[in-house]
């Protein structure tokens, strides 16, 4: 038995548990089933989804709402909240609830899971739902002033847009006797160095500190979701996920694609390609964690001749044993569905020999960076205690990776929810308590020295491995065809955090549904909390602290 097999039965197990869990909370809401390939769904009246997923959280123990899918059929709509423990996320269990297709009306969950605030706002804006009861229900990725839902089945294509200039109102309210507060409202980007990409962010000020702060996304979106939507399972969508998250972090992304499609089509992935897979994995992580790093020195003290020159120097070198793996430096396209396009390259010794090099010289690196960076006095007065995310606080907004890990939260789906070759290996989930910006780094600078851990001992098992069974694919069909209505929610630890996806089969070769769960979206929309009431030149220590990539927040 492959070690993937053994990896579903496992999850088989969970969701048998996840089940009984779910089921004894949801017996008095649910309307009957609609079991999804991972984890029990149980369908939920739209006016009593706030209530069961209350009692989830309260008396089951799914505290993490870590994604909400929309999409409309040709008899209604449906939202799909897919709930996660992050004690053990094996724990799974997917609500599903039904609206009229004349009435897309649900309650909004936002009470129970903040972090569903910006998803129900994307399900509102690109399928048509609206939500009762949210505290903000306005567009998210596209103007205010857009005609239409695009992903629903009745939408214009032919229809003008036209997006109109409006000035822009003070959120914060005026005083007692109706005056106008005192406040300075600010621009932030979108076109700024400091927002990490195309982002703005409206805030408000009093003086210098932050009253309110309201990220405007949206300008980087490339309807990616739409584009797998129209893609062959089998061949056409995997370069896609290369261009979401596109610092180095390629074959984390291709991975999280190729988890959900493998356990859709039932493909089993050879163990010597699920090592191969592993050490990949783990050198994009360290190439996108020395961007976040070199660029966070920039951000905070401005330090572009040292440390962010050294980290992208370090980067580089990264890229270099990941460009003679793959044959791309950036867009890898080198996973394939049930393996890897190709075996190390010739020589292999070379190769090999080179990649420990990389690793042999990393400590001093690290001792350097600390130097530069960790006991710096100025990098120090800017981000301890500053930025603060509480573990609750974390966990409502479905933050992972990182940001979650910065603030005392263990999750890392590489040991809670096994897959690849990381359960045989040895290394630490990296956690840090303080919950500020100082953590956060931290958390990322343990994680560069941990990855190295897991590309050596890869390595050592690739240079024993017996020439004549290094099998780098299983037998895969040329055309995938899921069974109709097959419907899955899988999920890597990506750079940022936990990366998934929900597909929905419906028996042809290209999905009718792909949706994204991209850790960037989640760990943005918890900004305004660690923001307010700090310094402006500390908004911008924050949103570098979130190592967000634009174009994975707006796919």
């Amino acid at each position: 038995m492959s070690s993937q097999t053994g990896l579903e039965t496992g999850a088989s197990s969970s969701a048998t548990e996840s089940s009984t869990a779910a089921e004894s909370v949801l017996e008095a809401y649910a309307l009957g089933r609609d079991d999804h390939l991972n984890a029990p769904a149980f369908v939920i009246r739209p006016d009593e989804v706030t209530a069961a997923l209350a009692d989830l959280r309260d008396e089951a123990g799914f505290d993490h709402c870590a994604c909400v899918t929309a999409q409309q059929y040709e008899d209604r709509y449906e939202t799909i909240y897919h709930l996660r423990s992050y004690a053990d996320p094996t724990q799974e269990v997917s609500v599903v609830v039904p609206t009229p297709i004349d009435d897309p009306v649900s309650r909004s969950v936002t009470p129970v899971f903040e972090t569903a605030n910006w998803h129900e706002r994307e399900a509102y804006d690109l399928v048509g739902i609206e939500y009762e009861g949210h505290p903000d229900l306005r567009r998210i990725l596209l103007p205010e002033t857009w005609q239409g839902h695009p992903l629903s089945l009745e939408y214009d294509r032919e229809t003008p847009q036209i997006v109109t200039l409006s000035e822009h109102d003070s959120p914060t309210v005026a005083g007692e006797d109706g005056s106008e507060p005192e406040t300075l409202f600010l621009n932030v980007g979108p076109h700024h160095p400091a927002t990490h990409g195309v982002m703005h962010v409206k805030v408000v000020l009093d003086g210098e500190t932050v009253v309110d702060a309201d990220p405007d996304i949206g300008y980087m979106h490339r309807c990616e979701e739409q584009m797998c939507q129209q893609s062959t399972y089998r061949h056409q969508i995997m370069p896609y996920p290369d261009r979401w998250d596109w610092v180095s972090s390629g074959l984390l992304n291709e991975w999280a694609y190729a988890r959900v499609a493998e356990d859709l089509a039932d493909l089993e992935v050879p163990e010597y390609a699920q090592v191969i897979r592993t050490m990949g994995a783990e050198l994009s992580r360290m190439a996108a964690h020395f961007v976040a790093l070199g660029t966070y020195a920039l951000d905070v003290h401005g330090e572009f001749t040292a440390t962010f020159q050294y980290a992208f120097r370090d980067r580089e070198l990264v890229l270099d044993c990941l460009e003679e793996l793959t044959g791309q430096r950036m867009m890898f396209n080198y996973l394939r569905l049930g393996g890897v396009a190709w075996d190390l390259p010739e020589p292999r010794e070379e190769f090999l020999e080179g990649v420990r090099d990389l690793l042999e010289d990393l400590p001093a690196k690290i001792d350097e960076y600390h130097d530069l960076v960790v006991t710096n006095e100025i990098f120090q007065a800017r981000c301890v205690d500053t930025g603060v995310l509480e573990a609750d606080v974390a966990k409502q907004y479905g933050c992972t990776g990182p940001v979650a890990r910065g603030s005392g939260v263990d999750y890392d789906l590489r040991r809670d929810d096994p897959y690849g070759y990381y359960d045989r290996l040895e290394w630490d989930v990296v956690t840090e308590s303080a919950g500020d910006n100082y953590a956060r780094l931290l958390v990322r600078m343990g994680e560069l020295e941990e990855s190295a851990k897991i590309v050596e001992q890869c390595l050592d098992v690739l240079e024993e491995w017996p020439e004549g069974d290094r099998e780098i694919q299983s037998n895969v069909p040329r055309t995938l065809k899921p069974d109709p209505d097959a419907e899955l929610y899988r999920a890597v630890e990506g750079a940022k955090g936990e990366l998934g996806i929900y597909v929905r089969a419906d028996g042809t070769e290209t999905p009718a549904r792909f949706k994204i769960r991209s850790p960037s979206f989640s760990n943005l929309s918890v900004l305004p909390e660690i923001v307010r009431g700090e310094y402006l030149p500390d908004l911008i220590a924050a949103i570098g602290s979130l190592d967000c990539i634009m174009g994975e927040v707006d796919r």
